[in-house]
This record gives structure tokens, C-alpha cells and sequence, in this order.
């Protein structure tokens, strides 16, 4: 799978890192606080997009 995320610089993923964990702190699960800041990561970023692909760990065991 192929996504365009925002290139940041150390300083904002610091920063998204700590928006994470205070969503959690206030009861958000971590998969819901890492999805929201993603989300408001995506909507405000103007600057330069990175292609990054993952790979799904069942397609190896199925082979």
C-alpha cells in the first residue's frame, strides 16, 4: 500500500507525538489519537508530501 504523508520536520512530529499522547491521557485509545492527528496532520500541512509503502505482514506469511 502506497500514501502520501507529510513531510515534517523533527520538531513537528515532537509536537504530533505529544498531541498523541495527550488525546491519550484523556481517554482516547492510541489507534484513535495516532488516526486523528494524522487527520489533522494531512488537512493543515502545505508543505512537501512523502511517498512511504507498506507492506501488509499477512501477504508474507501467505506465501
Amino acid at each position: 500500500m502506497f500514501a502520501g504523508l507529510p513531510s515534517l520536520s523533527h520538531d513537528q512530529q515532537q509536537k504530533a507525538v505529544e498531541r498523541i499522547q495527550e488525546l491519550m491521557t484523556q481517554g482516547m485509545s492510541s489507534g484513535e489519537a495516532i488516526q486523528l492527528v494524522a487527520r489533522e496532520l494531512r488537512e493543515n500541512h502545505n508543505g512537501e508530501m512523502i511517498v512511504a509503502r507498506f507492506e501488509d505482514e499477512d501477504e508474507d506469511e501467505e506465501e
